[in-house]
């Protein structure tokens, strides 16, 4: 059971004060190295004169996840990134020992993402997720954590919330993606942890492991100032695309024969029911067989890897309810030349998308 916490005072961290209007780098010991060595993560403070919410921005949860290490890097380094009032706790990379393996999980084969909140006399993982939520949730009003995709798959970045709490909903409204995935989150996760102790948490997932894409950074940097525009911790006018859409329910498509593919649709395509998604086909490109969309959707995510076998996931289609318009979307977003636009040609990139064939459209 997750017991609401009290805030932890922001000024104090080992000891070490960290007074008002000053920004400070400071490290918290999470572990010890096979060799004995400590473990230490690093972490950016950087503190307002007047007193105003805490907000959390973590990256690299996932260890080989590290667009959101970019990100946070550059606003770390961002000279113009004053706050008004407040303070903000800013960790590049949250699971090092994952991370110096170029890998997801821990060293004890543990997603951390599944531990929290943790315990502190538990396995590699629980102790871990304990400190995390003890010296960094427990100091804090709000919270973002940035992840990517998984291995071989590539995310249209999305922003993931519980929008029947009020103050997920109004962090995930104001962060300013397109797309919106409603979903507390799985059991064990940082985000539902720390929404259940108090903390209202968002994450946001976008493009490809082992990778920092511009595109994917250059939108998680907006979405976090955003945010901190909404809480009056910034200054200057929120961006925002063209639309939002609300996602209640996603599915996976899978492959039903084995082969290698020819994609028809990309991340962010925005695609009617019935649409070709994709065409397996043997090594020689003679057709199997096409997969095709069954409800009107938003393409969330997809493999990036063609060569496939039986039951192996291609697209993760977003369901648009009645109210949306495919059409209507397109438009919206083909009418502005914005970066929602652009990053989805930055992930086509990484994929090849061919028309389908005169046979293929029709189920």
């Amino acid at each position: 059971m997750i017991k609401p916490r009290e805030r932890k005072p922001i000024d104090e961290w080992f000891g070490e004060k960290i007074a008002a209007g000053a920004s400070r780098d400071v490290n918290l010991p999470m572990s010890e190295s096979y060799s004995s060595m400590t473990v230490k993560i690093q972490i950016h403070i950087r503190r307002a004169r007047e007193d105003g919410p805490v907000v959390f921005v973590t990256a690299a949860l996932h260890g080989d996840e590290i667009n959101g290490t970019g990100a946070v890097r550059q606003l770390i380094q961002d000279e113009d990134f004053r706050l008004r009032r407040g303070a903000v706790i800013l960790v590049p990379v949250l699971n090092l020992l994952a991370f110096e393996r170029h890998s997801r999980y821990l060293p004890d084969r543990r997603d951390l993402n599944r531990s929290f909140p943790g315990a502190a006399e538990g396995s590699l993982a629980g102790r871990l997720a304990s400190t995390i939520f003890n010296e960094i949730v427990s100091r804090c009003d709000y919270g973002i954590d940035l992840h990517t995709a998984s291995v071989r798959r590539t995310n249209y970045p999305t922003v993931r919330g519980d929008l029947t709490n009020p103050q997920v909903r109004r962090l995930a409204e104001s962060f300013g993606s397109e797309i919106i995935v409603n979903g507390k989150g799985p059991r064990g996760s940082f985000r539902r942890a720390a929404c259940l102790a108090g903390c209202p948490t968002i994450i946001m997932e976008g493009g490809e492991v082992l990778k920092v894409e511009p595109g994917i950074v250059e939108i998680a940097v907006r979405g976090v100032k955003n945010v901190l525009r909404q809480l009056k911790m910034l200054d200057g006018n929120a961006e925002s695309p063209a639309y939002q859409v609300v996602i209640e329910k996603s599915k996976w498509i899978r492959a039903e024969r084995g082969g290698f593919l020819h994609f028809h649709v990309k991340p962010g395509d925005i695609i009617e029911k019935n649409q070709p998604l994709a065409t397996n086909t043997t090594l020689l490109g003679r057709e199997h067989c096409t997969l095709y969309a069954p409800f009107n959707a938003v393409v969330i995510g997809m493999t990036s890897l063609p060569a496939i076998s039986p039951g192996e996931p291609i697209c993760n289609l977003g369901k648009l309810s009645k109210g949306y318009k495919p059409a209507e979307l397109r438009r919206l977003r083909s009418e502005e030349d914005g970066l929602e636009k652009r990053v989805s040609k930055e992930l086509a990139s990484n994929i090849l998308v061919v028309e389908p064939s005169s046979g293929s459209n029709n189920p």
